[in-house]
Parts: C-alpha cells; sequence; structure tokens
C-alpha cells in the first residue's frame, strides 16, 4: 500500500447530507500527491456509513464512533489514525477547489510552519444573513488578513494543516472542550507557543456551506463559545487576547446591559430577533442582530462560573 503524502482529517456529524459534496470535491483533486481521506462519524449514523462505504474513487478511511463523543475526540481519532507527512484538518462542510490538497502541502515545502485558510461562508436568503451575515463575513475575513503574525493562530479553524512534525509536538486536540468553539483556538495558541509560525493562505480560502443561518443559532453560538474561552484563559493565564467584557462607550454599556438580562436565554433572544427582521429596515435590523450576537457572547462569559456550565 502507498504511503500517503497527505492525510485529510474530517469529523462529521449527521453529515449525510454534506459529504456528498465534499467527496466530489476531494475526487476531482487535480495536481495531487498520494493522499487519504479518514472521516471519523460521531456516532450518529445517518446514511453516512453506507455512503462511506460505497466511495470508491478515494483512498477512504471510515472511523465510526458508537456513540457521540464530540468533535475534538472525533478529531483525535483522525490525527491519531493518519498516515501522511501533511495533515490537512477538513471540516464536512467545506466544497475544495480543485488545488485544494496541492495547495495544502505546497505551503508546507521547505519550512515548519502551520497553515490556515479561511470558510468563505454561503448563506441562504435568510433575514439574518441579509441583515448580518454576509456582511459581517466579510468583516472578519478583511481584519483576519489585517491581522499581526504573532496573532494569526486566532484563525485556527475547520480548513489548516500541519506537519506531522508538529502534530506530534503539539499533541491532540484538548478533551476539555466539549460546546462550541475555542478547541480550535487553543490549539493554534498551543502551535504559536511551540515556535512554529502560523500563517495565513489567501489561495486557500474555501466554500463553506453550513454557518450559522439564523440569529438564533448565531446566539446559542456566542454564548457557547464564551463559556469555552474560560477554559483557554484557565489554561494560558498569559494569552494576549483583548478582554472578553467590553469597556467603556455607548454601545457596549447597552450590550453589558442586554447581556445581563438574556444571560439564561440567548437562543430565546435570537428566535425572538428573527422574528422583528422581516418587519424593520435593514440597518434596524443590523444592529438588533448585532446587539443580540455580542450581548450573547458576554452573557455566556459572565455566566460561566465554571468549565463545565452548560446553556
Amino acid at each position: 500500500m502507498t504511503t500517503p503524502i497527505a492525510s485529510l482529517i474530517i469529523p462529521s456529524y449527521r453529515g449525510a447530507a454534506r459529504l456528498p459534496a465534499l467527496l466530489d470535491s476531494l475526487a476531482a483533486q487535480e495536481n495531487a500527491p498520494a493522499f487519504e481521506v479518514i472521516v471519523v462519524i460521531d456516532g450518529v449514523d445517518d446514511g453516512s456509513v453506507t455512503l462511506l462505504e460505497n466511495e470508491t474513487r478515494l483512498d477512504m478511511k471510515p472511523i465510526v464512533f458508537p456513540k457521540n463523543r464530540g468533535r475534538v475526540a472525533a478529531l483525535n481519532a483522525g490525527f491519531e489514525a493518519s498516515r501522511g507527512e501533511i495533515l490537512i484538518r477538513c471540516d464536512d462542510d467545506l466544497v475544495p477547489a480543485p488545488n485544494y490538497i496541492a495547495q495544502h502541502v505546497r505551503a508546507h515545502q521547505g519550512r515548519e510552519v502551520a497553515v490556515i485558510g479561511l470558510y468563505r461562508n454561503v448563506y441562504d436568503p435568510t433575514p439574518y444573513a441579509e441583515a448580518y451575515g454576509v456582511a459581517m463575513d466579510a468583516v472578519f475575513r478583511a481584519d483576519a488578513y489585517r491581522t499581526s503574525p504573532e496573532l494569526i493562530w486566532r484563525y485556527w479553524a475547520g480548513n489548516c494543516s500541519v506537519t506531522r512534525s508538529t502534530w506530534e509536538t503539539v499533541g491532540l486536540y484538548d478533551a476539555q472542550y466539549r460546546l462550541y468553539g475555542w478547541e480550535d483556538i487553543d490549539y493554534g495558541y498551543r502551535i504559536h507557543e511551540a515556535g512554529v509560525p502560523v500563517i495565513l493562505d489567501p489561495s486557500l480560502e474555501t466554500t463553506h456551506r453550513v454557518a450559522a443561518v439564523t440569529t438564533q443559532e448565531r446566539t446559542r453560538r456566542a454564548a457557547h463559545a464564551a463559556s469555552a474561552r474560560r477554559i483557554f484563559e484557565t489554561k494560558h493565564p498569559d494569552h494576549p487576547l483583548p478582554n472578553a467584557v467590553p469597556g467603556d462607550g455607548l454601545w457596549n454599556l447597552l450590550v453589558r446591559a442586554s447581556a445581563k438580562t438574556v444571560a439564561r436565554w440567548p437562543a430565546r433572544l435570537g428566535a425572538s430577533v428573527d422574528r422583528i427582521l422581516p418587519l424593520v429596515p435593514k440597518p434596524v435590523g443590523t444592529k438588533l442582530v448585532a446587539l443580540a450576537v455580542e450581548s450573547s457572547a458576554v452573557g455566556g462569559y459572565t455566566r460561566t462560573s465554571s468549565a463545565k456550565e452548560v446553556f
């Protein structure tokens, strides 16, 4: 059996509807070195197992958890099963370009680096997307490309790669992170702390088909991620990130005041905003979503007295 140059590690939870587009994209890769595809089915077989068993175009290695163990466990199982020299983390809702694998591998040639490609989120035309999602996605990417090289690790996520040497140095993703968010940022920071440069490669921007498509989902994720930040801060007390709770200023005061009210029910707040959005002008809707998201994040952070609190 040929040893692959690259290994793609793909954690998947209820991914039967998402995986076909990803697998088609991987089967259409151009000028790629030998690569294997490791898909970790995280405890729910919604048809994903049969889909992978019937895949004949790729060097496929499915791993199936008998019960749900979470994304960190899925990632770690995939990395531990990999054989390649370049290890590519690829979420199951991406649609890679034909040069995706070749470009990830090329980015590591002649240097020891960790590589990030950003998402290009694709939104259905929901009121949330029109008022907030599309515009904020563009702002996020613009801000990322302006970020100091010393802070690029903050964008570690579901489209990234390391060499086997770096992975062996940094180790596994941290199993303390069980809810949404921060296991990736934690890993990026650990790479940075290990002295490996983290770079952002614009050529690796990749279509991402499933983002938060409602304010309700976005506020829920914001609260969970803010809660998970507590784990990061406990582990890395000398981190260089800005404060989670905003300072003074009229908008920040409004966010903090709202956070006290909605901390326990961020998704309810988001659902309320979703009902209002079709009824108000777009600029008003934009402010309402921003307030809901930011106050949910602050509420999630300030309410969390331990890393195990669940919303």
